[in-house]
């Protein structure tokens, strides 16, 4: 097992990284192991709302660092950018989405099924009031980060770089994946976006509040 020690050094190295070294590529195996850990993150009731788009392609990346006030240093430079984007109306009680996705990746039973058939509903309708789409969307892109923090920390403990990009046009930036065919015809929206690499320049200070600021006992 990882000491807990080399884990607090992986969350200490891991910064916001503006800017990377465009000659030094992550290794195949490498990346894909990031991947596999944004695969693995939990979802609610394990729905997986989330699809990752690797975009490697430059002209692509130029695109979308148009509409990117956050990603002008990190596009250009990154070796590997992710944009993971999260489902919309595919998450609704009753879609083809979750009554495939109970039946056949999954594999609940009937039964199983049915109580889930009682209480998602009143999930959406009641505990989280998600029937305006914006509060749909929402809710699975909170979902989507926390597939985005498993992979940056995932690349810290492997010594790769990473930066978050939520800095950019929602619209704009849809618009732009949705003419690359990349949304499905508005199944999906762009939740946010990350960038991975390997730093050219020093790590900054990294501030936090102490630990007696942030947590509260009750």
């Amino acid at each position: 097992m990882t000491s807990k020690q080399d884990i607090l050094q992986a969350f200490n190295f891991r910064h916001a990284c503006k800017t990377f070294d465009p000659a030094h590529r992550i290794p195949d195996e490498d990346f894909r192991f990031i991947l596999e850990t944004g695969r693995l993150s939990p979802s609610s009731f394990g729905f997986e709302p989330w699809r990752f788009v690797v975009v490697q392609d430059m002209a692509l990346r130029e695109k979308l660092r148009a509409v990117s006030w956050g990603a002008q240093g990190q596009f250009p430079s990154a070796s590997h950018v992710i944009a993971i984007l999260a489902r919309r109306e595919d998450m609704r009680p009753g879609s083809d989405y979750t009554e495939n996705f109970m039946r056949n990746v999954q594999k609940m039973s009937d039964e199983g099924i049915a109580r889930r058939h009682t209480f998602y509903p009143q999930f959406h309708e009641t505990d989280f009031q998600l029937q305006e789409p914006r509060a749909l969307f929402d809710w699975s892109c909170r979902q989507a980060y926390i597939a985005l923090a498993n992979m940056m920390t995932a690349a810290a403990l492997i010594g790769i770089d990473s930066c978050p990009i939520e800095g950019f046009n929602q619209r704009n930036a849809d618009a732009v994946l949705n003419e690359a065919g990349l949304l499905e015809g508005g199944r999906f929206g762009l939740a946010v976006m990350v960038a991975f690499g390997y730093r050219v320049n020093p790590q900054p200070v990294k501030t936090r509040q102490t630990l007696e600021e942030v947590v509260r006992w009750a």
